[in-house]
């Protein structure tokens, strides 16, 4: 789990990545707490989010999956990469598998995206996904988009 951490330590502590996930860089003592935390997720729920790792290089460039913790307002498909690995379809697709998983997996009938109302990005990944804006809420004081996904028929 520690090296899991490490990894990730490139990606979160760069404030233009998460710039709207709160905006706190993360060093490697608060990213062993957040790997805790989806490794906790796993547990209790049976699915969660993944380390993604480029094949090609072994390079680990962000995380994401699927998250539904105490407290949140639904199932949700999210997804982080490190600013080098922008605009290469990683989100798309990652954000694809997360998706089929909680329909082939959970039975989900809908799922969300949390988005910050300026991440254009993540909003852009969100309509190759087939979402769509839904209504906006506040999420531990702070106001986001809730984006939706319906199941496919069939």
């Amino acid at each position: 789990m520690a090296e899991d951490a490490a990894a990730l330590e490139p990606v979160f502590g760069d404030p233009q990545v998460v710039r709207y996930l709160g905006g706190a860089t993360a060093d490697r003592a608060r990213l062993w707490r957040a790997t805790a935390e989806w490794l906790g997720h796993w547990h209790l729920r049976g699915y969660g989010m993944w380390t993604y790792v480029e094949r090609a290089t072994g390079a680990v460039v962000g995380r994401g999956g699927l998250w539904n913790p105490e407290g949140w307002p639904h199932l949700e498909v999210g997804w982080a990469l490190g600013r080098a690995w922008w605009g290469r379809g990683y989100a798309t697709e990652a954000g694809r598998a997360a998706l089929d998983a909680a329909w082939t997996h959970l039975g989900a009938d809908w799922v969300c995206s949390v988005i910050h109302p300026g991440n254009v990005a993540s909003q852009r990944v969100a309509q190759r996904l087939g979402g769509r804006f839904d209504h906006r809420i506040e999420l531990n004081g702070t106001p986001v988009d809730l984006w939706r996904y319906d199941r496919p028929p069939g």
